[in-house]
């Protein structure tokens, strides 16, 4: 009896051991977690990394804003905010005339602390990095939306809030080749301070030189031509 006993535990202690070898195996060659490379796009979804700051300002993406590829971009957010006049807020606050509205303000809507906290309006360039990262902009907000990381599709977006209530002023777009302007005229001033810097190291060897050289017509300051003149005089 004692034999058998002693076998069965056996048994059972050697499938322990297996069972918990194949589970730190299976550990070590599958894990989870969010891949480093997405296989396929995930709408509202962006790769980390992938929500950078745009270079280029958003007054001049919204120059070539389509209002209605902003109408059909919106349509993601749908589910959570209305944007009709007097519209009710459901996940989300209702959005019309939001552009130009301070933030946290549209009455209604229980908004989070992070975003009641941040000062100011809701202008063009604060929308902008907002759709960039929500989560970025106003750290702790309750907004799940990952951020749109395309430029155009943004401006797309913000030209047609814009367009439903607020009708504000577009800003004006940045002339064309005027940081490009700015940069040559930096690389003139460097120029002219190179090239002053070089004159005034040169001056003191040729003041040296014409010091060393009489010049034409100069009486000679040979030690023994001063000598014979005295005798003379």
């Amino acid at each position: 009896m004692d034999n058998r006993t002693n076998t069965i535990a056996g048994w059972a202690l050697a499938g322990c051991t297996a069972a918990l070898g194949l589970t730190i195996a299976s550990g070590m060659i599958f894990h989870g977690g969010r891949p480093e490379t997405m296989g396929y796009p995930i709408e509202g979804v962006v790769e980390e990394g992938a929500a950078a700051a745009s270079a280029v300002p958003i007054a001049t993406l919204l120059a070539s804003a389509d209002v209605a590829a902003g109408e059909k971009t919106f349509s993601k957010c749908a589910s959570c905010h209305s944007i009709n006049q007097g519209g009710a807020a459901g996940i989300g606050p209702n959005l019309y005339g939001v552009v130009g509205q301070p933030h946290g303000a549209k009455p209604g809507f229980s908004y989070s602390d992070a975003l009641k906290g941040i000062a100011g309006n809701w202008t063009f360039d604060a929308m902008n990095e907002w759709l960039l990262s929500p989560r970025k902009y106003a750290p702790g907000t309750k907004m799940s939306f990952a951020g749109l990381s395309n430029d155009q599709e943004r401006a797309n977006v913000i030209a047609y809030l814009n367009a439903q209530g607020s009708n504000l002023p577009l800003p004006a777009a940045p002339a064309a080749g005027a940081e490009a302007g700015a940069g040559t005229d930096e690389a003139a001033t460097a120029n002219q301070t190179d090239a002053a810097a070089n004159v005034a190291a040169e001056a003191p060897t040729a003041d040296m030189a014409n010091r060393s050289t009489p010049a034409a017509g100069a009486p000679s300051q040979d030690p023994a031509a001063a000598a014979e003149a005295a005798k003379v005089k």
